[in-house]
């Protein structure tokens, strides 16, 4: 092993240099024979240590799982005593018989549930060796009458691996034509080529014979051939004869022998280490390859930022200089993309930048502004107050010429586009809000300069908070200028003969009862929305939560089992129904709206409403948004007099009731046109006056505020990290072709040797 230690000792070397693990994975040596064959000597060999119990009969009882891991101090520990390090290995040996006999009991009973023991030392591979109980076919003691058979499914499990040295032990004073060892090799590796014959006890062969023509392979031939071994007697190890002194006594036996001496070269323990060793080796070159390729991606993918370091001065002013240009220019072009939208570094996982303020022009605006319209109730309630407040003491009568539907009109109108203000000032902080949140995440690549990054996000939110006072001030303007003049003229208002028309209507097949809303839905076979959506509130009983395909159209819901559109489980026409609210679960993660039937009807089966669940909250904006494009608003609660009672906004009065029905038809449309204009105006103004202003101030002006901000040099100053990571490229760099050279000596300095060609091994029958 003294020769594979230094080259795989570089490779980890190498590898430890680039923060990663080389990952040879050599195989496993499993030594398989009969009883008493010499298979513990031989792995003791490999360690150099006397640390395995030793004895006549079955004296390995459980699997050894013996890990060897190369360390600068020598000791073993135990899997189950890992806290305790074993420094005296007459300890580990004693240790190995008390587990023994912890789980087999004393007389002879085995089991095969492995003692895993560990060896950290100088003078060893990474290797895993498995020391394997005796064939036996005659049970002892407290085996069971299987014992064949269980030792035998025991071994396979452990030479069935492909990763796995199989060292066939075999005593030369045994037929090795009937070998179970040899016999069971030959099941797992039919081709040989994992297979090692192991002759042991030559010495103790009857005079007069030897073992020759087996070990020169031409008696009972296999494709690796057979090493022999000569091992300790049990009078040695009484005698505390160490392992050095019995590997001298062996090779002096070899080269004493007339039988064996022409091929002592080819005999002993050494001789197995070497072609063990060789077996190892050639794992290792067939691993170089792809540890190669591996090594030659990551320096690949290093190549480029190498290059920027190599001539890297941290100092230098003109690299600064052109450094804040090329930062300030990327910042700018960055937050233009993120607004107005590019093909490239394209968010997959959310909306971001432009996207998300277009969805609060066109869908979240939107729904607040209809639901501060639609408040049925409260309006015809203001209407009434107002045209009574209006006559005053008079009798509200329209034969006597005294209903002035202007004055109340007015009033009604001034107060509804007064409630626009909220609506369109929130609008301006959810875009304010998007704009900082598009800043900062334009400014992350200006990371490795903190000072810089934290003076641009400054700079830039200052300038943005700014021009909102101005935003604001222009869109109240915009409210203002309507309040100030109500043109009753304009062409898409329906005047005050059409008002009563809509009041009064005649009764004629062409206007049949049809709720204004109605009137103002899409062509109804346009669909407004497909998308998934789960209904929350079916019972667990009826089948539970369930998700499916919905498609909303101007005229219905409908829903089916999946997006082909095949199978409809239900249709729900839009007529009365509204949209509520609901709060979310407590163990839910959903986020609920339900529709319901204004008329108290149940909407689908036995339901008075479906509750609809969506995975976040802007995707519950986004369908309510659909729904009112659908004529489908939202419920408002109904408001209560000072004395806490629900107060009858419908006056008994039928002559009022028909001034409110044409008051309300006409703030209707008026209101109509305003949230129209409204809606138009506001994205402009905030486009014009904030977003389009912002992203010219970044291209025109910042430069010239980071210049007068600060020092130039202390804004380019490098973070920590960002020199930490240079230092750490470059390292990784030099490491990986240190490593890529370490493997080019490995690969020349190492040989394969091939693999020995087939024999006729059919003497050898599977077990």
């Amino acid at each position: 092993m003294e020769e594979l230690i230094p080259l795989v000792n570089k490779l980890q070397d190498a590898f430890s240099s680039i923060g990663q693990s080389c990952h040879l994975d050599l195989p496993q040596i499993a030594v398989v024979g009969g009883q008493s064959a010499g298979k513990s000597s031989v792995l003791e060999n490999f360690v150099g240590r006397d640390f395995l119990p030793r004895g006549s009969g079955i004296v390995t009882r459980r699997p050894l799982i013996l890990q060897l891991i190369f360390s600068k101090t020598e000791y073993a520990e135990f899997l189950h005593c890992k806290s305790k390090k074993f420094t005296d290995f007459d300890e580990v040996r004693q240790e190995i018989e008390a587990e023994t006999d912890r789980v087999t009991g004393t007389n002879k009973g085995i089991s095969a549930v492995p003692i895993n023991l560990r060896v950290y030392s100088p003078h060893v591979l990474n290797l895993t060796l498995i020391d394997l109980p005796g064939i036996t076919k005659v049970p002892v003691g407290d085996q069971p009458q299987d014992i064949e058979y269980q030792i035998r499914d025991m071994i396979m499990q452990f030479i069935s691996r492909e990763s796995s040295l199989i060292l066939a032990v075999t005593p030369a004073n045994m037929d090795l034509a009937n070998s179970d060892a040899l016999k069971m090799a030959k099941e797992v590796d039919p081709q040989g080529l994992r297979t090692i014959g192991v002759i042991t006890k030559l010495d103790l062969m009857d005079e007069g014979t030897d073992a020759r023509d087996v070990l020169e392979n031409k008696l009972l031939p296999l494709r690796r051939g057979y090493i022999g071994v000569v091992n300790r007697s049990q009078k040695d190890i009484d005698g505390k004869k160490d392992i050095r002194a019995a590997l001298a006594a062996e090779r002096k036996f070899f080269l004493s022998h007339p039988a064996y001496r022409h091929m002592a070269d080819r005999m002993g323990t050494p001789h197995l280490q070497k072609v063990l060793n060789q077996q190892l080796t050639n794992h290792i070159r067939e691993t170089l390859p792809s540890l190669r390729s591996k090594l030659q991606s990551q320096l690949l993918s290093l190549e480029k930022e190498v290059e920027e370091y190599k001539n890297f001065r941290p100092d230098d002013p003109t690299r600064k200089t052109k450094a804040l240009l090329q930062m300030v220019q990327q910042f700018g072009v960055d937050f233009e993309k993120r607004i107005e939208g590019s093909g490239d570094q394209v968010d997959t996982l959310e909306l971001s930048g432009g996207a998300r303020i277009n969805r609060i022009f066109h869908e979240r605006f939107p729904f607040e502004l209809v639901k501060m319209e639609f408040d049925e109730k409260d309006l015809r309630r203001e209407i009434s107050y107002a045209i009574k407040n209006i006559h005053g003491v008079r009798q509200v009568s329209e034969r006597t010429g005294l209903f002035t539907p202007d004055l109340a009109f007015e009033a009604i109108v001034k107060k509804q586009v007064v409630k626009l203000k909220e609506p369109c000032l929130k609008c301006v902080d959810l875009v304010i809000q998007e704009l900082i949140n598009t800043v900062r995440q334009c400014t992350s690549k200006l990371g490795p300069y903190p000072r810089l990054r934290e003076e641009t996000e400054r700079i830039v939110t200052t300038h943005i908070r700014e021009r909102e006072g101005r935003t604001k001030d222009q869109i109240l303007l915009l409210i203002d200028i309507e309040l100030s003049y109500i043109n009753t003229n304009h062409e898409d208002f329906i005047g005050f003969a059409k008002a009563l028309a809509l009041r009064d209507p005649v009764p004629t097949a062409a206007h049949n009862a049809c709720p204004p809303a109605a009137l103002s839905r899409l062509p109804s076979l346009q669909v407004i929305r497909r998308g998934w959506l789960t209904i929350n509130n079916i019972s667990i009983m009826k089948g539970g939560s369930k998700e499916y395909w919905f498609v909303l159209t101007a005229e219905s819901l409908s829903w089916y089992k999946d997006e082909e559109e095949k199978e409809k489980k239900y249709m729900l026409p839009l007529d009365n129904l509204k949209i509520r609210d609901v709060e979310k679960g407590f163990m839910s993660n959903k986020h609920i709206f339900a529709i319901f039937n204004t008329e108290q009807r149940n909407v689908y089966k036995d339901l008075r409403q479906i509750e609809l669940a969506c995975d976040s909250q802007e995707d519950v904006d986004s369908w309510k948004a659909s729904f009112l494009r659908a004529g489908v608003y939202p419920e408002k609660d109904q408001t209560e007099n000072e004395d806490g009672a629900q107060e009858n906004t419908f006056s008994m009065d039928p002559q009022l009731e028909r001034q409110v029905e044409t008051i309300r038809n006409l703030v209707d449309s008026y209101v109509g046109i305003i949230n129209k204009s409204i809606r138009d105006l506001m994205p402009k103004t905030i486009m014009h006056l904030m977003i389009n202003n912002t992203k010219d101030f970044i291209h025109s002006e910042l430069l010239a505020y980071l210049y007068s901000s600060g020092d130039q040099g202390s804004l380019m100053e490098e973070s920590a990290e960002q020199a930490q990571q240079r230092d750490d490229v470059l390292r990784m760099y030099h490491a990986l072709r240190e490593a890529l050279r370490i493997i080019g000596d490995i690969s020349t300095s190492t040989v394969s040797t091939p693999v020995p060609p087939p024999v006729d091994d059919t003497w050898l029958q599977p077990a």
